[in-house]
C-alpha cells in the first residue's frame, strides 16, 4: 500500500512544463489577434529559436516563430496539441537539448524525449518534415558538450532512419580549426549567437524549406489523377 501511494503521489505531481502556461497563453492570444495560415513553417524550441529574427533570415516565407527561451524538448512536447497542431506546418524547424543537458538529463533521455517529439509530429502531422537542429557547441556549456555530442549523434542515427526527418550538419561550420566553439559566431554569454552563427543555420536550413515549398507548390497545381 505505501509503493502505490507513492505511486499516486507521483502522479499527481504538477508537469514542470507547467511553469511555460503563460507564455503559451501569450502566443494563443496572438493567435487570436492575428490568425496564422496554416501549412507553414514552424521554428519551435529554446531561446535560439526564440532570437532568430524569420522576417530579416527569411523574408517573403511563411514563417512562424514559437521559441520559447529555457525550454526543453519535453515542454514542446508537453504543449504540443497547443503549439504545433493549429498550425498543421508543412516543415518544424526544431532546436532544444541544449537546456536540457545544462539542467542534468542524460544523452539518453534528451534522444528519449526528441523520439517522442517525433512519434508525435508523425502521428498528427504525417506529411510533415521535422527538421532538427543539433545542440550548437559553445563556450558557456563547453564542459557539457560531450554529452551533447553524444544525444546529438543518437539522434541523429535516428533521423537518418525516417525520410521526414532532417538532422542539420552545424558542428563543422561552428569550430575553429583547433576544434573548440568559434567565438565570433557567440555573444558575450558565450552561448546565444550573433548573426555570424545564424548566418550559417539560415544557410543550411533555406534550402531544406526551399525544397518542400516546392514540391507543395508542384502538388497544389499539378492535375489531380
Amino acid at each position: 500500500t505505501l509503493l502505490a501511494g507513492l505511486a499516486v503521489a507521483d502522479e499527481e505531481k504538477p508537469s514542470p512544463s507547467l511553469k511555460w502556461e503563460e507564455t503559451i497563453q501569450g502566443f494563443e492570444k496572438q493567435d487570436a489577434a492575428t490568425p496564422v495560415a496554416p501549412g507553414g513553417i514552424l521554428f519551435l524550441g529554446s531561446s535560439s529559436i526564440r532570437m532568430w529574427d524569420l522576417e530579416k533570415w527569411f523574408p517573403g516565407m511563411p514563417a512562424l516563430n514559437r521559441g520559447f527561451g529555457g525550454s526543453e524538448i519535453a515542454d514542446s512536447l508537453y504543449y504540443f496539441d497547443r503549439l504545433v497542431v493549429p498550425y498543421a506546418p508543412k516543415v518544424i524547424v526544431f532546436y532544444a537539448g541544449d537546456n536540457d543537458v545544462a539542467r542534468g538529463k542524460t544523452a539518453e533521455q534528451v534522444t528519449n524525449d526528441y523520439k517522442a517529439f517525433a512519434a508525435k509530429v508523425h502521428e498528427v502531422l504525417p506529411e510533415a518534415k521535422l527538421i532538427f537542429v543539433p545542440i550548437k557547441p559553445s563556450t558557456a556549456r563547453w564542459r557539457l558538450y560531450p554529452e551533447m555530442k553524444k544525444a546529438n549523434d543518437a539522434i541523429k542515427a535516428l533521423t537518418d532512419m525516417d525520410e521526414r526527418e532532417v538532422f542539420l550538419e552545424i558542428e563543422a561550420h561552428m569550430l575553429d580549426d583547433k576544434g573548440k566553439p568559434k567565438k565570433d559566431l557567440l555573444l558575450e554569454d558565450g552561448l546565444h549567437m550573433t548573426d555570424g552563427g545564424y548566418q550559417i543555420w539560415t544557410d543550411l536550413v533555406k534550402p531544406q524549406l526551399e525544397a518542400v515549398l516546392a514540391g507543395t507548390e508542384k502538388s497544389e497545381t499539378a492535375p489531380s489523377e
